[in-house]
């Protein structure tokens, strides 16, 4: 079952635009190159081991260039895949394929490397009681890929956007004059509003963590850039009374160790925005 966020519409739109920025008023290289009645066979081949993200998304796209391409797949999103290994087939209409190529692979390439990324570190945390969360470090107008292949690739999305859930960062905390002061005025807010949103915000050591819980009405505490030491003392302190996520420079190296200090997620950024795409390329099959 897809998130909220992934609507048939919103996936439409998506593939609509990006086609629109990379064909524009047309593929002149396959329009000039190939007669329009050459048909042809192509395999997305795989060329990096991980796990697969973005199959669903490249047969929607293959379909929108073109309704008559018949895909086969032969791998699913989430499946471990190994160099060498084959994705999908595409059949039809060989400007077709070549028009919806690199979109294609964009999508899958980058989405597969976040899947790749996310389970390697779902992996980590493995037996604590610790999700990954992702976070809005992602690349614009992309997020709706990037943040379904954390989903493929294991971890948890955190919220959209800034609508769909309010966050009370640092900078927010001392615009507003003090913690106090957030709370109180985005509670005022959302009651006038009548809007139904939960309400997370970041504290920055032990003493903002005991002010967040003198003036309550939240539901997630942050624990920012905190040591593990201070960051026990912090979910201690908590005793599971609102829902704890640790934030911030959080590595590989680091993330073990944070995830057993008791919080309830670890949102890292890396997932998004420093990703390594996986290597996958469509080829044609020529024909005997």
């Amino acid at each position: 079952m897809h998130p909220a966020y992934l609507t048939e519409e919103a996936i439409q739109s998506f593939i609509a635009s990006a086609l629109q920025e990379d064909i524009g008023e047309g593929d002149h290289s396959s329009l000039g190159a190939i007669p329009s009645t050459t048909q042809s066979t192509a395999r997305l081949l795989i060329k990096d081991n991980g796990i697969l993200a973005g199959i669903e998304i490249a047969e929607k796209i293959f379909h929108l260039v073109d309704s008559q391409l018949r895909i086969t797949n032969f791998k699913k999103d989430g499946d471990q895949i190994r160099k060498g290994e084959i994705a999908l087939e595409v059949k039809g209409s060989a400007r077709s394929i070549l028009s919806a190529e690199r979109l294609v692979l964009n999508c899958m390439q980058r989405m597969s490397g976040i899947a790749t990324y996310t389970h390697s570190l779902c992996k980590l945390i493995e037996g604590t009681t610790s999700k990954l969360l992702d976070t809005r470090k992602t690349t614009p107008n992309f997020r709706l890929m990037e943040k379904w292949a954390v989903l493929i690739g294991g971890g948890q999305n955190h919220r959209f956007a800034l609508y769909d859930m309010v966050m009370l960062k640092d900078n927010h905390i001392d615009m507003a004059g003090g913690i106090r002061q957030a709370i109180e005025n985005t509670k005022k807010y959302l009651d006038q509003n009548n809007k139904h949103l939960k309400i997370e915000i970041e504290t920055r050591n032990i003493n903002e963590v005991s002010e967040v819980l003198q003036v309550g009405g939240v539901d997630i505490i942050m624990l920012d850039n905190m040591s593990t030491i201070d960051m026990k003392k912090a979910v201690e302190l908590i005793g599971g009374k609102y829902k704890t996520e640790a934030s911030g420079g959080i590595t590989e190296a680091t993330l073990r160790a944070v995830a057993e200090c008791g919080v309830d997620y670890i949102s890292v950024g890396a997932l998004t925005h420093s990703v390594k795409s996986l290597d996958l390329s469509l080829k044609n099959v020529k024909q005997a």
